[in-house]
């Protein structure tokens, strides 16, 4: 079982908005995938102790659970807190999020928190160039279609044409992880972020979501880790796609968020063709 006290525990299920029974914004599904690609079945009897709803799931699992686990699994719920919070324009509940973050690097081993994570004003600052098209993992058909979608991106960008940034850069960023994963399918195949089915094989790629592209590809070190903490927009831009899947999440994207997804696109393409 895990260390966290009673008082981070308090901390945790505030950040986490856990007095209804929710955890966050998942739904049923989404909570499934979360845990999943931490190979944990969430809504297995295992973790029914209390009752069904998530919140109390979430108490089953950190008290079942070394800490290591439940310290990476909290780690990422708090990234999406913050991604939450940012998406739907709400204020972050900063105190409150500093103390959880101090309980999870307890629990992950870590003395404090010294070393500065970059932030998103420091990642947009940054100057990332997309590199040739040619140097990407993509077959040479695919060139032009991707060429023409940057090209519209931009063009959109300016516009202030902000949903279809994220539909352009998401689809773009998922072909060209898919052209990864198909040049490289041990690495991907093989990293404890693989999505996997119910009987426990990992997925075909095609059945892969672009969330769980970039979850594999940060793992293996495709990707820098900046993506994943940057690219919430972009990992969700499917369920977008979809007027009520919008409506449910309350996601309005504004200009800020077009331009968030289209650095993220650029760092990965550079990442991906080795720029950076």
């Amino acid at each position: 079982m895990s260390t966290l006290t009673d008082i981070e525990k308090r901390y945790l299920e505030r950040l986490l908005g856990m007095g209804g029974g929710y955890v966050l914004d998942f739904s049923d599904n989404t909570y499934s995938e979360f845990f999943n690609k931490h190979r944990i079945d969430i809504h297995g009897s295992k973790y029914q102790t209390y009752g069904t709803s998530k919140a109390k799931k979430m108490r089953s699992f950190w008290e079942q659970e070394p800490d290591p686990i439940v310290g990476k699994v909290l780690s990422e719920m708090m990234d999406s807190y913050v991604a939450s919070c940012e998406l739907s324009g709400a204020e972050i509940d900063k105190p409150v999020l500093e103390k959880g973050r101090s309980a999870v690097d307890r629990l992950l081993g870590k003395q404090g928190r010294t070393a500065s994570a970059p932030t998103e004003s420091s990642f947009l600052d940054t100057e990332f160039t997309i590199p040739n098209i040619g140097k990407l993992p993509i077959d040479a058909p695919v060139v032009p279609v991707v060429e023409k979608r940057l090209t519209e991106a931009r063009v959109a960008l300016k516009a202030g044409a902000n949903l279809s940034v994220i539909f352009l850069c998401g689809s773009v960023l998922e072909a060209v992880l898919l052209g990864a994963a198909q040049k490289h399918p041990a690495k991907f195949n093989n990293s404890k972020a693989s999505p996997t089915t119910s009987a426990g094989s990992v997925k075909k790629f095609h059945e892969w979501s672009l969330a769980q592209f970039i979850d594999v590809a940060c793992d293996i070190g495709v990707l820098k880790p900046d993506i994943k903490k940057f690219g919430h927009g972009l990992r969700d831009f499917r369920n977008y796609i979809h007027p009520y899947q919008q409506l449910m999440s309350g996601f309005t994207p504004d200009q800020h968020t077009a331009k968030v997804c289209f650095q993220v696109l650029k760092a990965a393409l550079a990442d991906l063709a080795g720029e950076r």
